[in-house]
């Protein structure tokens, strides 16, 4: 699996999961790659957690424009733009640059913590960029 922080200006910690061998659905997934799947799912969200304290992480699943199997992992503030609707709804407020430019701060200590937790735990299964 890939690690990919997503470049988005109103949602600065906005990463992308993604399997890496082509598979459409989550079904498609041994159960042990489904497991394999979930821990990763779960050790990036602990990792926005602990270095960010956002007030909710959003996890998504959908991939109806890339039809190949990736997670969103979003984490959200009260006072981001869009809450508390999904990041995709119409932005409710004027976002808060300089929130958004301290969480952004924060990002290369998270993604090196990130890299290393993956790493640790999945060997060269898994990449983060």
């Amino acid at each position: 699996m890939r690690l990919i922080r997503a470049d988005d200006a109103l949602h600065p910690a906005f990463y992308r999961l993604v399997w890496q061998h082509h598979a459409r659905e989550f079904t498609d997934l041994t159960p042990l790659q489904r497991s394999t799947c979930m821990d990763a799912l779960a050790l990036v969200e602990q990792g926005l957690r602990t270095h960010l304290t956002p007030d909710k992480i959003n996890l998504a699943s959908l991939g109806n424009v890339v039809p190949h199997l990736h997670w969103h992992v979003i984490a959200r503030w009260g006072w981001d733009a869009h809450w508390p609707q999904p990041v995709w709804a119409a932005a409710r407020r004027t976002p808060a640059d300089e929130r958004c430019a301290a969480v952004r701060a924060r990002l290369p200590a998270l993604d090196a913590s990130l890299r290393a937790a993956l790493h640790t735990r999945f060997g060269s299964r898994a990449q983060a960029a």
